[in-house]
């Protein structure tokens, strides 16, 4: 069986963004792979390491051309070759859920693995739209898995807690933290992957004309107060706080 894993680039959670007018300048900023797309990666290799039958785990990008980087550290992780849709243009989830689906049948998939939500368009509808392109069930907010056979079982996390699952492959699952520690990429491996297969792909063929798309962003800011309060006496300074959040921050009753 083959496995497919989605790769996103997103700011470094860490890093320091800039903002330039209405939009987020990227321009320098550290990215990286997205955090819940990482534990997809790592849980695929864990399952082949694991004993089941994974020929190959290839990784998908779609995303301008620095989108290589995420995808170098995914092979030098341990995937098998990559797939990169260069293309400078931005899709919603239920768009690019056709390049997953197209790419899954190409490949002779039986699972893909996809964050659970992305970071930059904090959204949980990749996954749920590739599955229902592919008629595949679907398995959100995993934390445990495991393949028997034609069979994908494990557990995740619901409304009133968390249950175990058990459904036939080929599926769609989406992962989150808690699922995995993801490693980190050893220098033997990143020279490795220098020498993997990292296939360019025309998004032409892939008919991505997208109905929806982004046509204005607002950044939501809040200028500071500068109130001072004096703490010498703490019951005047609670109540003054109190009277603050009501009347000037409007924040309680």
């Amino acid at each position: 069986m083959n496995i497919l894993t989605l790769v996103r680039q997103v700011p470094d959670a860490e890093a320091r963004v800039k903002i330039s007018g209405q939009n987020v300048d990227l321009e320098g900023a550290t990215l990286v792979i997205d955090g819940m797309d990482e534990y997809g990666v790592e849980e695929a290799l864990r399952l082949r390491e694991s004993g089941a039958p994974v020929e190959q785990i290839i990784a998908l990008a779609v995303g301008p051309k620095k989108v290589e980087d995420a995808l170098r550290t995914s092979l030098a992780m341990g995937v098998d070759r990559a797939i990169h849709i260069e293309t400078d243009e931005k899709f919603d989830a239920v768009t690019l859920s056709r390049v997953v689906a197209q790419v899954a049948q190409a490949e002779n998939v039986s699972l893909i693995l996809v964050g659970g939500q992305e970071a930059d368009w904090d959204s949980q509808a990749l996954g749920a739209a590739s599955a229902e392109r592919l008629g595949w069930p679907q398995l959100t907010w995993t934390n445990e898995l495991k393949i028997d056979g034609d069979t994908i079982t494990g557990r995740h996390d619901v409304d009133d807690g968390n249950e175990s699952f058990s459904a036939p492959l080929p599926a769609v699952v989406t992962t989150q933290q808690g699922l995995n520690e993801p490693r980190y990429p050893t220098l033997p491996n990143i020279m490795k992957a220098k020498k993997k297969e990292l296939r360019k792909e025309d998004p032409a063929a892939y008919n991505l004309s997208g109905k929806v798309r982004m046509v204005g962003a607002e950044i939501q800011t809040r200028a500071r107060r500068n109130t001072m309060i004096d703490g010498k006496d703490p019951q005047a300074a609670a109540q003054q706080l109190l009277e603050l959040l009501r009347n000037e921050a409007k924040v309680i009753a």
